[in-house]
């Protein structure tokens, strides 16, 4: 397609020594690639993991990348600073707006920021839930985070649409109150609305309330970028050429009934002064935000504990079945809670497409019934084992050859010698689960061995 100038990639499905061959050709033509991190988790309570910073560089310099992104949220909580079990969502959870969770936030930027080879641009969330007890708004909070560390801003428009249904916040106000100079580029994206909440699910057409505030926001400043978020569910090429037409009339038309001064004084020093086209990508010569981040105090113990313990129960209420913490509207948390385990099943039979296969067409309830009362603590591969862990351990699959299969996937995954001592390492030396792994394998020879390793979905 033309006017096509870059694109993302998720950063965690990337193999920097492994390019796919996609990505390479996208390069060749001059397309940039953008890394875009889901599992920083810059939001949370402790500091960012080295490791995940090290691959998040490592996949910005494999793709010559002009920047990196991640998103302001929490994806894991509890652990040594709360002495509570590590728990992870596997999703993007909301971070409270507050003096506390700002300067645990901020910091973490500046950690990352100083671990990355390229800018960093943070993006706003989509939730379902709101936290009690905040103290600022959406745009005073990404804005005093542009004043305290100088970083760039993701906006996703589609979010803010998100929020609006959801959590009854105004898109204008939140656009009234954030530092547009800082803007790195727009995400947009389209969802659908269920029961009165509004899913953005990344594989439906925009609608037009989001386009309406992509209108708002570039006519306040011409957006460096913008990019549309699609996941799944892909178009055919002439309706995905609508769907970025459509989004490129919303800027120009914005942009053109605004001032030219306006416009012009309100775009980054980074970047010329006559804006690229709405789908531009960024200047990889662009330096930081112009903002010049005032020296700040690192978040103390007292401020990183009193995040980690509320985010450590919302996150425990939301996967594990505890009580709702204080303020929270419950009947909200248990649609989060259902969107999270149903996103769990659905990732797990990507990252393992074998599970689906073996257990048949039970899986999807199994899975739910285990996740009620097994949350994820090691990622979604490590899930993938728990999950299969289990139902050997309850006899499952009923059919012996089925439950072979099964035993011989999870042997193949675990490495060659079980750790001595678990339960499912006991099971595994009785004469019933030798003759089903026999069984299995005399019947699906190949089937056992397979190991596509796919990367961790989204």
């Amino acid at each position: 397609m033309p006017g096509i100038d870059w694109v993302e990639a998720v950063a965690e499905n990337v193999c920097p020594g492994h390019l796919p061959d996609s990505l390479l050709r996208l390069r060749e033509r001059g397309v940039a690639v953008v890394p875009h991190g889901v599992s920083l988790g810059l939001g949370g309570a402790e500091r960012p993991d080295e490791a995940r910073l090290t691959a998040l560089a490592e996949r910005a310099q494999a793709l010559g990348s002009p920047l990196v992104t991640e998103h302001i949220a929490f994806v894991r909580a509890g652990g040594a600073l709360t002495a509570s079990p590590h728990l992870e969502a596997g999703h993007l959870l909301p971070v409270p707006r507050t003096r506390d969770a700002l300067a645990v936030l901020c910091e973490n930027v500046r950690i990352a920021q100083d671990a990355l080879p390229v800018p960093l641009a943070v993006e706003n969330i989509a939730a379902l839930i709101s936290w009690p007890g905040e103290e600022m708004t959406e745009g005073q909070f990404l804005y005093e985070l542009v004043e305290r560390t100088g970083v760039r801003l993701l906006i996703d428009v589609a979010n803010l649409h998100t929020n609006h249904v959801n959590r009854g916040e105004d898109p204008a106000r939140a656009l009234d109150e954030l530092p547009v100079e800082a803007i790195a580029y727009v995400h947009v994206a389209g969802g659908f609305e269920r029961d009165g909440v509004w899913h953005d699910s990344h594989a439906h057409p925009v609608p037009r309330p989001v386009l309406d505030i992509l209108a708002d926001l570039a006519a306040r400043t011409r957006p460096p970028g913008v990019l549309l978020e699609r996941d799944e569910n892909f178009p055919e090429g002439d309706e995905l050429e609508r769907e970025l037409a459509a989004i490129r009339d919303t800027v120009a038309t914005a942009t053109t009934t605004s001032t030219a001064s306006t416009a012009s004084a309100a775009l980054p020093e980074a970047f010329p002064a006559a804006a690229p086209a709405p789908d531009r990508a960024p200047d990889p010569a662009a330096g930081p935000a112009p903002t010049t981040p005032a020296p700040e105090p690192a978040a103390t113990p007292e401020a990183r504990q009193r995040v980690a313990l509320a985010q450590a129960a919302l996150l425990s209420a939301l996967v594990a079945g505890t009580p709702a913490p204080e303020g929270f509207d419950g009947a909200r948390l248990r649609v989060q809670s259902r969107a999270l385990a149903a996103k769990r099943a659905d990732v797990v039979a990507k990252v393992a497409p074998e599970l689906p296969w073996i257990v048949g067409e039970t899986y999807r309830a199994d899975f739910l019934g285990y996740a009620r009362t097994r949350p994820m603590t090691g990622g979604y591969r490590q899930d993938a084992l728990d999950f299969a862990e289990h139902l050997l351990l309850a006899g499952r699959p009923e059919d012996a050859a089925a439950r072979g299969e099964l035993t011989a996937w999870w042997l193949e995954r675990s490495g060659p010698k079980p750790l001595d001592g678990r339960p499912l390492t006991r099971w595994l030396r009785t004469r019933a689960a030798r003759i089903a792994l026999r069984k299995a394998r005399r019947r699906t020879p190949g089937h056992a061995g397979v190991d596509a390793d796919p990367a961790p979905a989204t």
